[in-house]
């Protein structure tokens, strides 16, 4: 029988003077144990996301929690049959998340976050709470929850010109703002709140989290992830959803159908720019 593999996926925003250090024996740790993954590290904090056998994932978070900056982090886990990953890499940026504000001032832990099981109550008694996706149009399309106000942003990069062309009418809304794990969301956070948006929330553990404590209510389709399982759904198994290897559009199965998709080459959304190429 195929081993499964846990997967785990936690970030902190915590200063991390030591950045560079931190890396190499990050590294030479999960090499070890055999893991695969992305560990980023910055001077903001770090954000992992890796995967292995149990036990061996279990020695790791056991290494981590030996330096108290890192005890407190909250994984989200799901497994999966086979090695998400392809390689193992720790590697050392400006920020976790990108979006141009490094050292951010970090929106309060209390009330700043709604739990799952809130959310899910508030939306039972259909409270006048407006659900904002920061995710990139290629997730959202996938999925996303029910009456969710999309961006249609290519990068989280575009998000703060994209939240200065919401109604003003929504400044004063309770608006309740999720991402894939919630990364995103502790800087969307910031600038929500540096636009005059009052009255803002993110849904902890992110999408992932609700799905492990509430399940799928009130979401429809898919949740990107960003290995190699692509796309999973409210039970965190696996969907037949995969990447166009040309354009890294993720594709459900009923677009690989379409005559466009040819693996490797193109697939529906970059035929006509592969076509306009060749003709070039």
């Amino acid at each position: 029988m195929t081993e499964q593999h846990l997967n785990i996926a936690g970030y902190k925003f915590v200063v991390l003077d030591d950045r560079d250090a931190l890396r190499k024996p990050l590294k030479q740790t999960c090499d070890a144990l055999g893991l695969k993954g992305t560990i980023l590290l910055s001077h903001e904090g770090i954000n992992i996301f890796v995967s292995g056998p149990k036990k061996a994932i279990e020695t790791f978070r056991d290494h981590l929690c030996k330096d108290s900056r890192f005890a407190d982090i909250e994984f989200k886990e799901s497994f999966s049959s086979h090695q998400p990953f392809n390689r193992m890499n720790v590697r050392l940026k400006q920020e976790i998340i990108s979006v141009g504000l490094p050292n951010f001032d970090r929106v309060d832990s209390h009330h700043g976050r709604i739990h799952p099981h809130e959310l899910h109550e508030k939306l039972d008694n259909e409270e006048d709470v407006v659900l904002l996706d920061t995710r990139n149009t290629y997730e959202t399309r996938l999925g996303t929850f029910q009456g969710a106000i999309e961006l249609d942003i290519a990068t989280f990069r575009s998000f703060p010109e994209a939240i200065g062309k919401l109604d003003e009418s929504l400044k004063d809304k309770e608006i309740v703002m999720f991402c894939t794990g919630g990364v995103r969301c502790e800087k969307a956070s910031a600038l929500m709140k540096d636009a005059g948006f009052r009255n803002i929330r993110q849904l902890e553990g992110g999408i992932l989290g609700y799905f492990e404590q509430v399940g799928g209510d009130y979401w429809n389709g898919e949740c990107f992830v960003f290995d190699k399982r692509v796309a999973l759904l409210p039970d965190l198994s696996e969907t037949g959803t995969t990447i166009c290897f040309a354009c890294r559009e993720p594709l459900t199965p009923e677009e690989q159908l379409h005559p466009a998709y040819v693996p490797g080459e193109s697939c529906s959304y970059c035929i006509d720019l592969r076509q306009s190429q060749t003709i070039h």
